[in-house]
């Protein structure tokens, strides 16, 4: 059997089977990842979720975020969550014409935009907002971590999923200390497991 790796360097995976998406039909998160498959021209099935059924199993085992969009893919056996990690998969698995890929320049948070760039320095509510939210996924972190009891978030060794949090990290521990110059130690000491 062609390992996935030699697939995707001989021209990409072909969804041989649909992916299943699941989704909500009030959020636009899932609808993204339902246009991008439908121009890929992907077969897919989507399961309209109740909200009420993403914060417990067996829904958690596919996203610990306990939010959709998520994506099971059967034709490689990947299960992601987050419209733009599961938008970056599709793409870079199944565009193998670049049909919708174009280079971009580099994203940035939400909280840090707010305290970097943005010229209105009261925003007492927004800094409030995404703070809750850089706090909340970092306990979303910090309880897979713990289920799995492994130190990564994929697997044995580290990865992508787990590398593209370290810039985050340096943001929080040095200047400018966008979560504030004590959160540090407040990650450290109820997040130990995302902290490590």
């Amino acid at each position: 059997m062609t390992s996935l790796l030699q697939k995707v360097i001989g021209g990409g995976v072909k969804a041989e089977k649909p992916i299943k998406l699941y989704g909500h039909a009030g959020g636009p998160n899932p609808w993204k990842v339902a246009v991008i498959l439908r121009e890929l021209d992907i077969p897919y099935d989507m399961e309209i979720m109740d909200f009420g059924d993403l914060k417990k199993e067996p829904f958690e085992s596919i996203n610990p975020n306990g939010r959709v969009p998520a994506i099971e893919d059967p034709n490689t056996g990947y299960k992601l969550w987050e419209s733009g990690a599961i938008i970056d998969y599709l793409i870079e698995t199944y565009d193998t014409t670049n049909s919708l890929f174009y280079t971009s320049g580099a994203e940035r948070g939400q909280r840090a935009w707010f305290v970097l760039y943005h010229s209105e320095k009261d925003l007492t509510s927004a800094l409030d907002q995404y703070g809750g939210e850089v706090k909340r996924t970092i306990g979303v972190i910090d309880r897979h971590l713990k289920k799995i009891g492994q130190p990564y978030l994929c697997g044995e060794k580290i990865s992508y999923a787990d590398l593209m949090f370290m810039p985050w990290h340096w943001l929080v521990l040095y200047p400018p200390h966008v979560m504030g110059e004590g959160f540090p130690k407040e990650w450290e000491s109820e997040f130990s497991e995302a902290w490590r």
